[in-house]
């Protein structure tokens, strides 16, 4: 359990015991009972990472209800959203290995996080990671029930596949954007477990073919006449 779950948990427990000690059972049990749902709402239960090249896994626990074309600061790509439905795991993992380029918070509205609009218009925390194979993005974003979106990383920080990152309080929704040339092996209606499904494969490109035509004509300025071809 996050320590999160500590700080919400441990005050309804105490209120729950005094209030059995003055016999206000009706109070104490309803206090017990929320305190066991905190508990099991900050859970933070151990994931096998798959260590498969390429692999990109989920950044959240629950039901995929999204996957789309969407173009993203004019590059063509793919979005994948996920709904965190309260009894879902709400510790948020790391999409892929690599380093955080930026990491911007939005604020913003707290519409039902199973809403389209929610991508766009909900509070959110966006990651930008570079990776071997690029560029992705993903985002923490508020629901109506959640109200705080939590990171533990910041800018320049180099995380692992599945390394934890942060988390979303009490119902939320993860996105995860991905380039064009990303296979995306997951449907609409299905769930998945953060850190351990696997919702995309995206291999790095050989060094050879990160050199496009610009880089060629650059290579071939750079010979001497002699080593030109007449």
């Amino acid at each position: 359990m996050v320590k999160e779950g500590y700080y919400f948990g441990v005050p309804l427990l105490l209120l729950g015991g005094v209030s059995y000690l003055l016999q206000w059972n009706s109070v104490a049990v309803v206090a017990v009972l929320l305190a066991l749902f905190v508990f099991s709402f900050f859970r933070d239960p151990e994931r096998v990472i798959p260590a498969e090249p390429g692999a990109v896994v989920s950044p959240g626990d629950g039901r995929v209800v999204v996957v789309a074309e969407e173009e993203n600061a004019g590059r063509p790509g793919k979005r994948v959203s996920i709904f965190l439905a309260v009894w879902n795991v709400h510790v948020n993992r790391s999409p892929a290995a690599g380093t955080i380029t930026k990491m911007e918070y939005r604020p913003g509205k707290f519409l039902a996080a199973m809403r389209e609009r929610a991508s766009v218009e909900n509070e959110q925390n966006i990651f930008t990671l570079s990776t071997e194979a690029g560029e992705l993005m993903f985002k923490q974003i508020a629901g109506l029930i959640a109200r705080r979106v939590v990171s533990w990383k910041k800018a320049g920080e180099k995380v692992a596949r599945g390394e934890r990152i942060g988390l979303v309080r009490f119902g939320s929704r993860v996105d995860l954007w991905v380039p064009r040339d990303a296979e995306i092996l997951v449907k609409v209606g299905e769930n998945v477990k953060g850190g351990s499904s696997v919702l995309a494969r995206w291999h790095a490109r050989p060094a050879a073919d990160k050199f496009d035509g610009a880089s060629v004509a650059d290579t071939d300025a750079n010979l001497t006449p002699a080593g030109k071809r007449s």
